[in-house]
């Protein structure tokens, strides 16, 4: 029996494996994914199989909460729409560290039960850093959520405020090291206030971050609870729970690591600068001349007549959902003989991936969605650059102003075509809250309007060429 357990177990991580690498190209991350969800869902078989023992009790309110928060993620993730699904990833992530949590707290008060054996010091430190990691995991993932649905909107940076969070952490891990020392000995109070800091620290840690930095404090929140998940598989033997938080953790470790890279800035300064709140620091660049209106029949005839248009997708195309009708538009000037491409930029959106998951939605093919490094030499010989609800990752301040807050930031190349075209509903600024450049250069134009609204008028016009 145990080997056919531990055989599974391998299986199981085997796919974890091979999911995971096949997710790191569009062209095969579907297919990863189903892989990644036969080995969770062999896992879970084996391990409710080992639990069918006499001495195990409460099987049937596993199965009912397994078959109840399967049906609520199957609904759910069916209805969320996409503009919301960096929210409900941010969600989910928090319920793999609450689960972490959940299990330490059990093992923990488990510990101080006078019947149960005592778990050995191994296991108990172990257990109460998942429990601080998975709670951190949750808490601070609950508040990206929040900030990600706009439910908190204001800054929450105050005068000392890293000294306070240094200090309840302080506080949490001397209370974690106080239940490790007294193992049994330990109350419920006490563990009971380990938790609750734990929590009140991960909502004070986040609550500072602006909302620019939120793809990257989702990837971290991502790491820790992978690594929460894997110390608690360590905490109750299971191989399964072991190898997928180690997996997870790792890329997760990995993905923020580029994130970060990406905004060229260190994960201490996306943590502790409050960048992206109204409040956050840093000298603006005096912006001349002004903005430059111009309408859709002189986008169309500039687009229809084109040799090369590169397509820059951000945020604004999610709200407006107005993948699919850009994408209309790519084919119209695909079949007049016009170029198209799709630059991406790694922080575009508000989760890792974003941009690509909903150009993969409306059917665009992978071989035209191109990354940062390889798009940013076209842009000097593309006619048109159609810029569409996308900001900071298009500011040439990033370049030119060592005051700003995203200078050193690699950015696309966009300011550097013949001609750029800015599809935007308002004059504002971006999630950063620093005001884009390129906006008012010589070269661009901006299309005021709805992204699929305007989408579609492009597309009306291109047809009567």
């Amino acid at each position: 029996m145990n080997y056919l357990i531990d055989s599974s177990y391998f299986l199981a991580a085997v796919l974890f494996i091979l999911g995971l690498k096949r997710m790191s190209s569009p062209v095969t991350a579907r297919s990863g994914i189903v892989w990644a969800g036969i080995g969770m869902l062999a896992a879970t078989i084996v391990t409710m199989a080992t639990y069918a023992h006499p001495d195990v009790h409460n099987t049937k309110l596993m199965l009912l909460a397994l078959m109840l928060g399967s049906f609520i993620a199957y609904v759910s993730a069916k209805k969320v729409a996409m503009t919301d699904m960096p929210q409900m990833i941010a969600l989910y992530n928090g319920m793999g560290g609450g689960a972490a949590a959940a299990i330490a707290a059990v093992e923990l008060v488990r510990l101080m039960s006078p019947a149960s054996e005592n778990m050995n010091s191994t296991h108990l430190t172990l257990a109460v850093l998942g429990a601080i990691i998975g709670t951190v995991s949750l808490s601070g993932s609950i508040i990206a959520f929040a900030k990600l649905q706009g439910l908190i909107r204001t800054s929450w940076n105050f005068s000392g405020q890293q000294f306070l969070n240094l200090g309840l952490f302080a506080v949490v891990l001397i209370l974690g090291a106080v239940t490790i020392i007294q193992g049994p000995e330990t109350g419920l109070m006490l563990l009971a206030l380990f938790f609750a800091l734990a929590f009140l620290f991960g909502i004070l840690m986040t609550l500072p971050i602006g909302g620019a930095d939120m793809p990257v404090v989702i990837s971290l929140y991502n790491a820790l609870t992978g690594l929460a998940v894997a110390f608690e598989g360590f905490v109750l033997g299971n191989a399964a729970m072991i190898i997928a938080g180690t997996v997870v953790g790792s890329a997760g470790t990995l993905l923020t690591q580029l994130m970060a890279k990406a905004m060229n800035r260190s994960l201490a300064n996306v943590l502790f600068s409050g960048f992206g709140n109204k409040t956050s620091s840093g000298t603006q660049e005096e912006v001349a001349g002004s903005m430059k209106a111009i309408e859709a029949p002189d986008v169309a005839v500039m687009m229809a007549y084109a040799q090369k248009v590169i397509i820059v997708p951000g945020y604004g195309m999610a709200v407006a959902q107005a993948q699919h009708k850009v994408w209309e538009l790519c084919k119209l000037l695909k079949e007049r003989g016009v170029d198209v491409k799709f630059a991406i930029h790694p922080v575009a959106g508000r989760m890792p991936g974003h941009m690509n998951v909903l150009l993969a939605e409306a059917g665009v093919p992978y071989d035209l969605i191109y990354d940062l490094d390889e798009i940013n030499a076209e842009f000097p010989q593309a006619d048109v650059a159609l810029i569409i609800g996308a900001n900071d990752v298009v500011n040439p301040v990033a370049r030119s102003n060592p005051d700003s807050p995203i200078y050193g930031m690699p950015i696309l190349d966009a300011d550097k075509a013949k001609n750029v075209i800015v599809i935007k509903r308002g004059k504002g600024a971006g999630f950063s809250g620093v005001e884009n450049l390129l906006f008012f250069m010589d070269n661009t134009r901006m299309l005021y309007g709805d992204g699929q609204k305007m989408a579609s008028e492009l597309i009306a016009q291109v047809k009567e060429f």
